[in-house]
Formats: structure tokens, C-alpha cells, sequence
């Protein structure tokens, strides 16, 4: 592994660990009395880092590189141009990504980027890249370091909307949005995947704030935007769930001030169709940005995907949902199986090599925690509670779609431990919130 490891990986990477922490604690110590949720907040950190290490040690000694070293390997040949010719630097790095001629900028002593302009999602991610590992002087740890810290922000400012809502739940809700062990591993380092969750978490921070407790102000309305905006530039998908729950998180917000009940059950179906409506309008107008995930392909590319994950050369790592034809009857008819997929797979059932089990015991827990409360609540009374709440009517429903998108769009569990991330956070944070819903309501306490 010379190629992505230095000898400023030894020397630097302690220095960097010090700096993080010792910052993050003065940050911690000044917030902790009037904030005492704070006390998780360097510990998350810590975790965060630890998953970035993780991410890198399997990726280089497991799988001897992969996504995660080749996005370094891209980012550091920008930072090797930097120091050779400043212009063309800066043309590679803000330039047209349809220019072909920026690949002559590079040669044997910058190295040469793997992820390049015609992958525009990945290259993306190489650009967010540039300046962290500049800062990280081209240290594989280093910039891993840096990059767990950056996109840590994200899940704590989740963590920070759930408990404003649900204060009682400080310790569960952190479970949640920053100790989730898939999260942590797959969200930490020198990935797509670490950018786009922490986009999540600020943009339903922003959300909130913004529209749902009407903060209008200039900071909120620009996370919103670059929120909205690193999920379009690399995962588009995310956005085709997160924006129809959005608009109908605010519609229900709407509902729930209605104090008159006769006139709220004959203005919720009208509210909750024109915000679904608004939902499925600006994602037909965002076709573009959307790419392979527009409204009007997205069913016919779920067939074409699932045919072709299921193929042998991917080595019993598949799993399948059944043939559907790429209708909205063909593909209703496997949302049960595709939702299922999406939040409790791969299970203990599924497991063929080490990193699969560790994903499969955190499933199979999730699974039985889920069942536990359908059966406490009645089923019934499960969804009841969920209506109690708009954000945890938006977790729920973001979770479940997020999840039934995944499940029928993908049929290879190494892609579906990673890409199923974002929904996590939500559907756990939901599971605890039902949990304190139903103690309140029955008054018992449940233990699990």
C-alpha cells in the first residue's frame, strides 16, 4: 500500500488526532452546562474518526484499494499539480469537467486522478476532497481525520433537531444519529457516502429550522441550499426521497395547528395531496439534476438494475425480490419485499463473509426491536402515534421510501449495507420516539 500511505501517515497523524480532540473539548466544555447532550459530542467524534480508520484499514490490507484510496489517490494529484503549475491547478479543479485536455496537466510525478470529469457524482466528491487533503498534507489518516471531523457536523446537527423535539431522549436519539456502527464505518471516511449523510443531517437541520420553526434567516435559507445542493452534485437519488417528505413534514405542520378536529380531518386530506402534488411536480422539473433517478425513468432503470445485479459473477452477494415489470402495479407489487430489503437486509440469514455479519447483527436487532413495538402498539396503534408528530411522520415516511427506493433499485448486499445509510439514522431515531410515545401513552416501561 506505498501508494497511498507515507511516512507523514506515522509522523502526522497523532499530531492531528491531538489537534481534533483538544479542540473538540474546549467546543464541548463550552456548551456542556446550558447543553448537557454535549457530554456525547467528543466521544461521536472519537467514533467518527475510528470509523474513518476502519473504512481505510479494510479497504487498503482487505480489499487492497477500492473507492475510498482511489478518491485519495484523484484528490492528491490535484494537490501535486498545486505545487507544479498553480494555473492549470485551479482550471482542473474549477474548470469545464467536459475538458478533455486538463488530463495532459498531469504526468508521472503529480500521479493521475482515477475519477475523472465524466463521472462528474465521483468528481464531485474529488473536489470536496482537494482542500482537505492539501490540509492534511497528502496523508491518507490525515485527511481522513479532517474529513470525519467536517462531516460529523452533519449527524450532530440531526442529532441536535431530533432533541429539540424530544428532549427526554438525549442518550437514545445519540444512538441514533451518531452511533449507528454502519453509519459510522460506511460515513466516516473518503467517500461519497460521508458528504452525502452529513448533507442530509444539515439539510433537515436547515429545514426545520427554517420553515418549521420559521427562523427565516439568511444562514438557515444557505444550508438549506448547500444541503440540497452536495446531495444533487453526488447522490441524486437521496433528494428524489428527502424533498416529497420534506413538503409533506411542512404540510402536516400545517395540519397539527389545526385545533378544531372536524375541520383538521377535512383539511388533512386536502393539505397532504396539494404538498405530495408540489413534491412530484419539482422532482419532474429537476429531471436533470435528478440524472438516472428522474420520475419519468426511474421505474424502467429499477427493472434494468435489478436484472443485472442478480447475474452469477456477483457470487452469492446478491439477493432477489422477484421479477416486476417497470409499471407502478409491477413494482407495488413488490414494495413489501423491496421496504424489507431496505431497512432489515442483509440478516443473520444472508451472511457469507465477516463484514456482512456485522451488518446482518445490526439488522436482525433492528428487526426485532421493530416487531416488538408493532405488536405492543397493535399495528394499528403503531401508525396512530406516528401521525402524533410531523418530524417523526417525516422520519418515518423519508425511512420507509428511502428504503423501499434502495430495496428495489439494488440487488447486491455490499451495495446495500453502504447505500442504505441515510434512512438509518430516521428509522432508529422513529423506533426510540414510538418507544417513549408508547411509555407515555400506557404508562410501563419498556426495556430493549
Amino acid at each position: 500500500m506505498q501508494e497511498y500511505l507515507s511516512i507523514y501517515d506515522i509522523l502526522l497523524t497523532p499530531i492531528y488526532l491531538g489537534v481534533v480532540f483538544f479542540f473538540a473539548k474546549i467546543y464541548e466544555k463550552s456548551k456542556i452546562q446550558q447543553h448537557p447532550e454535549y457530554k456525547y459530542f467528543t466521544t461521536g467524534l472519537f467514533v467518527k474518526i475510528l470509523g474513518a480508520f476502519a473504512l481505510g484499514c479494510v479497504y487498503m490490507f482487505y480489499y487492497e484499494g477500492g473507492d475510498t484510496t482511489n478518491y485519495f489517490q484523484s484528490a492528491r494529484a490535484y494537490v501535486n499539480l498545486a505545487s507544479l503549475n498553480w494555473k492549470d491547478f485551479l482550471e482542473g479543479w474549477f474548470g469545464d469537467p467536459t475538458k478533455t485536455t486538463s488530463w495532459f496537466y498531469f504526468n508521472e510525478e503529480t500521479g493521475f486522478p482515477v475519477y475523472w470529469h465524466r463521472d462528474h457524482h465521483s468528481f464531485f466528491v474529488v473536489r470536496l476532497l482537494i482542500p482537505i487533503v492539501f490540509l492534511g498534507c497528502k496523508s491518507y489518516f490525515c485527511s481522513s481525520i479532517l474529513t470525519a471531523a467536517i462531516t460529523y457536523s452533519g449527524a450532530w446537527k440531526l442529532y441536535r433537531t431530533f432533541l429539540n423535539e424530544f428532549p427526554k431522549l438525549r442518550r437514545e436519539l445519540a444512538i441514533a444519529c451518531i452511533f449507528i456502527p454502519s453509519c459510522v464505518f460506511w460515513g466516516s471516511g473518503l467517500m461519497k457516502d460521508s458528504f452525502t449523510l452529513s448533507a442530509v443531517g444539515w439539510f433537515t437541520y436547515a429545514f426545520y429550522y427554517f420553515f418549521i420553526l420559521k427562523k427565516r434567516t439568511l444562514s438557515f435559507g444557505l444550508q438549506l441550499f448547500i444541503a440540497a445542493f452536495v446531495i444533487l452534485s453526488i447522490k441524486p437519488y437521496i433528494f428524489f426521497a428527502l424533498l416529497p417528505g420534506s413538503i409533506l413534514w411542512l404540510s402536516n405542520q400545517q395540519i397539527a395547528k389545526i385545533h378544531n378536529s372536524t375541520l383538521r380531518f377535512l383539511a388533512t386530506p386536502v393539505l397532504l395531496a396539494i404538498g405530495g402534488s408540489i413534491g412530484f411536480i419539482s422532482l419532474t422539473q429537476m429531471g436533470d439534476s435528478l440524472g438516472l433517478y428522474k420520475v419519468d425513468t426511474v421505474l424502467e432503470r429499477a427493472t434494468i438494475v435489478q436484472k443485472d445485479m442478480k447475474s452469477e459473477h456477483y457470487g452469492g452477494k446478491s439477493f432477489d425480490i422477484g421479477e416486476f415489470d417497470a409499471s407502478a402495479a409491477g413494482v407495488g407489487s413488490k414494495a413489501h419485499l423491496a421496504v424489507f430489503a431496505g431497512l432489515f437486509r442483509p440478516g443473520i440469514w444472508d451472511v457469507k463473509n465477516a463484514v456482512m455479519l456485522i451488518s446482518s447483527l445490526e439488522n436482525t436487532y433492528l428487526l426485532f426491536l421493530t416487531i416488538f413495538l408493532l405488536i405492543k402498539l397493535k399495528v394499528f396503534g403503531f401508525f396512530q402515534l406516528i401521525r402524533m408528530n410531523p418530524l417523526l411522520l417525516f422520519s418515518m415516511l423519508f425511512s420507509l421510501f428511502f428504503a423501499f427506493s434502495v430495496g428495489l433499485t439494488v440487488a447486491n448486499f455490499g451495495s446495500l449495507v453502504r447505500l442504505r445509510i441515510p434512512e438509518l439514522p430516521f428509522f432508529v431515531s422513529a423506533i426510540f420516539i414510538l418507544r417513549h410515545l408508547y411509555e407515555i401513552k400506557s404508562g410501563k416501561k419498556v426495556k430493549f
